[in-house]
């Protein structure tokens, strides 16, 4: 293992999978009341191929990978995926993003094969509001998601809660105030503006989401022990969990990001916003090597580009980010 870096010496250790396109909720900020076209079964990557580009990857350095969608849930047999990727000997974190609705009878088998922690998307804690903004979810099954995951041990499970103005951004001190009487890992994120005007409208900087937090007390810094996130974390006084903040918008990451993304047929992205993809699926169906998939794993590093410009209005386009797992 040689360990990799970008062209702007940025150490890439960090794989985040899309294992399927579909999901079964339509949030608001995600996707069209609709849905989107799926893709079709033979266009998905197999267990088998997600595995052997897993392999090549943590050969070359890679330690850390995330299971994504869509929803990763709703495909079956995803504890047998989990069981592959752990084998990988140097592969040391396997973690999993969820909207937490099938979580609550999956959760133990997923710890056993190997899961070691869980991110659950709850961006409302009122019952009628989750129908709102995910247009046909039903709250309490997220919330049994986030105590099955609590009680098999998938821990920290951490919230992430994307902050939407009008919409949900009077929740915020009920978030916080869970920290305090459930240890919860609340995670606040800043919308991204991939809708247009509307979607801007809708943004909440992280200074004012502090501001509206001030009540509860002082927010003191602290560090978490698992995780390679661009979260900064605080905890309020008398907190035994954490209050994360995301600033994709109005204090960009991008100069320390370690990752790479597997979209669900195959593309491999350098960045979420860019639409640059190496294509991994065509090359391996026609045999191709351990050897020529970390050529092509390696080519999309060097395209890693800099930074996104989401500040500056630079639209995203192309591909919805159920295809790309966000």
């Amino acid at each position: 293992m040689t360990g990799l870096s970008d062209s702007f010496q940025r150490p890439i250790n960090y794989l985040r999978i899309s294992v399927t396109d579909r999901c079964n909720l339509r949030c608001v900020y995600c996707m069209p009341s609709g849905g989107v076209r799926a893709l079709s079964h033979n266009d998905i990557l197999s267990y088998e191929e997600i595995h052997t580009i897993v392999k090549a990857a943590a050969e070359l350095g890679i330690d850390k990978v995330r299971l994504t969608g869509g929803e990763p849930l709703v495909r079956l047999g995803l504890t047998e995926l989990v069981r592959m990727l752990s084998s990988i000997r140097t592969i040391d974190d396997i973690s999993l993003t969820t909207n937490g609705i099938l979580l609550a009878d999956q959760a133990a088998a997923l710890k056993q094969a190997g899961l070691r922690r869980v991110n659950i998307s709850l961006d409302t804690l009122r019952p009628e509001r989750f129908k709102t903004i995910t247009r046909c979810g039903n709250l309490e099954d997220t919330l049994k998601g986030i105590e099955a995951a609590k009680a098999v041990g998938l821990s920290p499970v951490k919230i992430n809660t994307v902050v939407m103005a009008g919409v949900n951004d009077d929740e915020l001190p009920d978030f916080a105030a869970k920290t305090i009487s459930e240890g919860w890992h609340v995670r606040f994120i800043e919308l991204m503006p991939l809708g247009g005007d509307e979607a801007a409208s809708k943004l909440v900087p992280v200074s004012e989401m502090r501001r509206r937090l001030a009540p509860l007390g002082k927010l003191e810094p602290c560090r978490v022990s698992t995780g390679n996130g661009p979260a900064r974390y605080f905890r309020l006084p008398q907190a035994s969990g954490t209050i994360g903040f995301i600033t994709p918008v109005t204090e960009h990451f991008c100069y320390h990001c370690n990752r790479l993304r597997l979209t669900a047929d195959g593309k491999l992205r350098p960045c979420l916003l860019s639409e640059e993809e190496i294509d991994l699926r065509e090359p391996l169906r026609r045999g191709a090597s351990a050897a020529e998939l970390k050529c092509l794993i390696e080519e999309a590093i060097a395209r890693k580009p800099q930074r996104h410009h989401l500040a500056e209005g630079s639209a995203h386009k192309g591909r919805p980010f159920s295809q790309v797992g966000g």
